[in-house]
């Protein structure tokens, strides 16, 4: 009697084994963003693009100009960004969220850092006239920590599984502060002076720092003998900026001013520094009015680490797109995107308790600077939102790549 033949067990076929036009068919007929997202994470696609995410909850697919909320919790309430990662400070600690796998990450609480020296206090001295008293010699992290209900992260970095870096402060003063992932405290060096740091960057294994100077600073990092978490041990300059102070200082004759902001992004392997010039309409004397912005110009300059300078650019490349935010910034390309390149999309960026001017318009939008034509687009008729406080910290989003 012949033996039974017995059926041959295969695995399963993988979904990144179907055919390209048939993925494109299944990704047009899935109804939700998240769904299509997550059908992509599967596939030989091209990296995902670029969301703009608003505090309410409400997420653009860019160039789509048709909004989606994420299913569930819908993710309101962020009070920053890192890459793909939602950040949501609470009194017992910072959780981060990835909306698209729905990982979490948990930092430590604002209220829990780990003073070095630990027997550090704010020294302060009195005026000449005793009626008020200032920070002697300079304002450090004793003296911001002080109004702790006023803190926020301003900027917050990844750097590896095991080093989270942020700059903290109050306004526009801040301090870096350091940590691993799950830690119960954050490290911070009470007594180095705080700064406008306007932005920070993990560039080529090293964390680098910029302030409204121009001047980048390569933070050192070691481990704590105690503890083994990581730490600042140094800062130091390794570029000087030329900031033309004198342009961000004064009001001219046709009663306008000049603010600035400062942006890291790496492109290509290079840093660059993308300083944004705000021009700004200051009312007439003995004019009751606000300060009102007007253009926005970008100048654009790569590191020369060698020579210890800033070198200007007048190009980021036909296949490079900037997606600059005050919480996170990326190049992209866009060979496999209908995006045009040599471009920078950008938000209003202001920043909590540090409100620089006004507007004139009661809506916005994010804008694209053109760097060939070195002019100004809107998409305010296509995607918009009401100017308010709980509305302040649109942010760009990265997802993942693949």
């Amino acid at each position: 009697m012949a033996p039974e033949m017995q059926p041959h067990l295969q695995p399963p076929p993988s979904w990144s084994a179907i055919p390209l036009d048939l993925a494109v068919l299944v990704l047009r007929l899935l109804p939700a963003y998240v769904d299509r997202a997550r059908f992509a994470a599967r596939l030989p696609l091209p990296p995902p693009q670029p969301l703009l995410a608003l505090p309410n909850g409400t997420f653009y697919s860019l160039p789509y100009t048709k909004p989606f909320r994420f299913p569930g919790c819908g993710f309101a309430g962020y009070q920053s960004v890192c890459g793909n990662w939602l950040v949501f400070p609470r009194d017992n600690g910072c959780f981060l969220v990835d909306p698209f796998s729905r990982a979490t990450v948990t930092l430590p609480a604002l209220s829990c850092v780990r003073l070095r020296p630990p027997n550090a206090v704010a020294k302060w001295s009195d005026s000449d006239d005793g009626r008020a008293k200032f920070a002697d010699p300079y304002i450090t992290w004793m003296h911001i920590s002080d109004e702790s209900h006023k803190l926020h992260i301003s900027k917050l970095i990844m750097c590896s599984p095991n080093l989270v870096a942020a700059l903290v402060g109050i306004g526009h003063t801040s301090q870096i502060l350091m940590c691993q992932p799950g830690a119960l405290s954050w490290s911070v060096r009470a007594y180095d002076t705080c700064m406008t740091f306007e932005d920070m960057a993990f560039y080529q294994g090293k964390l680098y720092a910029i302030a409204d100077d121009e001047n980048l600073l390569v933070v050192n990092i070691s481990e704590g003998h105690n503890t083994g978490d990581p730490q600042v041990s140094k800062t130091g300059q390794v570029i000087k900026g030329d900031p033309c102070p004198w342009k961000y200082s004064a009001v001219f004759d046709d009663k306008t001013m000049f603010c600035k902001k400062i942006y890291l992004v790496e492109s290509r392997g290079v840093l660059l520094m993308v300083r944004r010039t705000i021009r700004c309409q200051v009312p007439e004397p003995g004019v009751d009015g606000e300060i009102v912005a007007a253009q926005n110009e970008f100048e654009v300059f790569k590191a020369d680490f060698e020579h210890s300078r800033w070198d200007k650019v007048t190009t980021v490349g036909d296949d490079q797109l900037l997606f600059l935010g005050r919480r996170c910034s990326r190049a992209v390309s866009v060979s496999q995107y209908d995006f045009p390149g040599n471009n920078i999309m950008f938000l209003d960026d202001d920043e909590e308790n540090h409100v620089q001017y006004a507007y004139e318009d009661e809506n916005t939008s994010f804008s694209t600077y053109h760097l060939r034509c070195r002019f100004v687009s809107s998409a305010l008729s296509k995607i918009s939102w009401k100017r308010a406080d709980e509305m302040r910290l649109a942010v760009w989003l990265f997802p993942q790549d693949r």
